[in-house]
């Protein structure tokens, strides 16, 4: 028992070590952990489900057309020689006739089919983020939970750039992976209809495509989205933090009924400009930046050599269309004035508690 007693007299003449404050990035991580948990269904489920929806369509089509071709075929409406049989459609025998241009067209035509259907996660992406900004100050003070996250140590700096990125980064960052696993299950699918019919997906397929490269400007494009949604998180989430009821309403009808006012009085003629110029860089980059290619009119499309199918997906020319965006005013203006709705925000949360 004595020794015991002197232990503790040790231990509590010990000087102790101060406890350290967690890092910002650590707490930035929790919040960003709290973002996704509580929306894991719009962020995560949402592009699976979608992109899972177009490959069941892509089977859908396949079927279909299988069976037409066959029912043709029986019907005699359809003539094939005897070195191409539809009933077993010998993809091999046409392969092996095709010369250079011809692989060249197939491979353009190919990385076309693979962007184009699995884009379904990407849509989702414009339709998730919008609703997410959009409720994401508002619910918590409909909800009184704010009064919650108000009594932690987390400012509301931290808070609301969580959300911010949340919307920027991490929800276009699951978008793409969707997009990416999409597309691959794709090219499993119809290398599957290729091996039914003679054909050799690796020569047929893999080798024409090229689905890592198309893969790698799926990721590169989150940065350029992430600039160009900016002024649209701002507004949706600066119309979040003061609206007491309706934020979709407010969100939508302000600059829907200044675009009106603006074209019915001309207002832009005394600048020189058109209405046309407002409703494409005020209500447009208001509402519309979440969605991915909406940056496609102020890009350099030059680049893309739209002169053969082939040149059409290029990946080097995706790239340079795609980052000639963040050579533009639009682009930078617009991220300035999403940075200047997103610190009103910031200000809007710290004293708007209650819906």
């Amino acid at each position: 028992m004595n020794t015991s007693v002197d232990a503790m007299a040790m231990d509590a003449e010990r000087p102790r070590t101060p406890r350290v404050a967690p890092h910002a990035t650590h707490k930035l991580k929790l919040l960003l952990r709290r973002e996704f948990w509580e929306h894991k269904g719009g962020f995560f489920w949402a592009p699976i489900w979608a992109g899972g929806i177009s490959l069941l369509l892509t089977l859908m089509a396949l079927v279909v057309g299988e069976v037409a071709a066959r029912r043709a075929l029986a019907s005699g409406k359809m003539q094939v020689d005897g070195e191409v049989m539809v009933n077993g459609l010998d993809l091999g025998m046409i392969t092996s006739r095709m010369d250079a241009e011809d692989m060249r067209r197939l491979a353009g035509g190919i990385d076309l089919s693979m962007l184009t259907s699995s884009m379904w996660p990407m849509i989702v992406l414009g339709f998730v983020v919008f609703f997410y900004c959009l409720g994401s100050l508002y619910d918590e003070r409909k909800d009184r939970s704010v009064l919650f996250w108000k009594s932690l140590p987390v400012s509301d700096r931290d808070t609301v750039l969580s959300k911010v990125a949340s919307a920027v980064l991490v929800a276009p960052a699951l978008a793409v992976a969707a997009w990416i696993a999409t597309m691959f299950a794709f090219l499993v699918l119809v290398s599957g209809f290729v091996l039914a019919h003679g054909g050799n997906p690796l020569t047929l397929l893999w080798g024409p495509g090229s689905p890592l490269a198309n893969a790698g400007v799926m990721i590169a494009s989150i940065p350029v989205y992430a600039v160009w949604a900016l002024p649209t998180v701002g507004w949706l989430m600066l119309c979040s933090s003061w609206a007491r009821s309706k934020p979709f309403l407010w969100a939508i009808m302000i600059p829907v009924m200044a675009g009106i006012f603006i074209s019915w009085f001309d207002v832009m003629n005394a600048v020189d400009l058109d209405s046309g110029w407002f409703w494409r860089n005020v209500v447009a980059r208001a509402l519309g930046g979440v969605f991915p290619g909406t940056w496609i009119d102020v890009a350099n499309t030059d680049v893309l050599q739209l002169k053969r199918p082939g040149d059409m997906i290029h990946q080097g020319a995706l790239l340079k269309t795609m980052y000639s965006v963040l050579a533009t005013p639009q682009a930078w203006i617009g991220a300035a004035a999403g940075v200047a709705m997103i610190a009103a925000s910031i200000r809007m949360r710290r004293w708007r508690d209650e819906g």
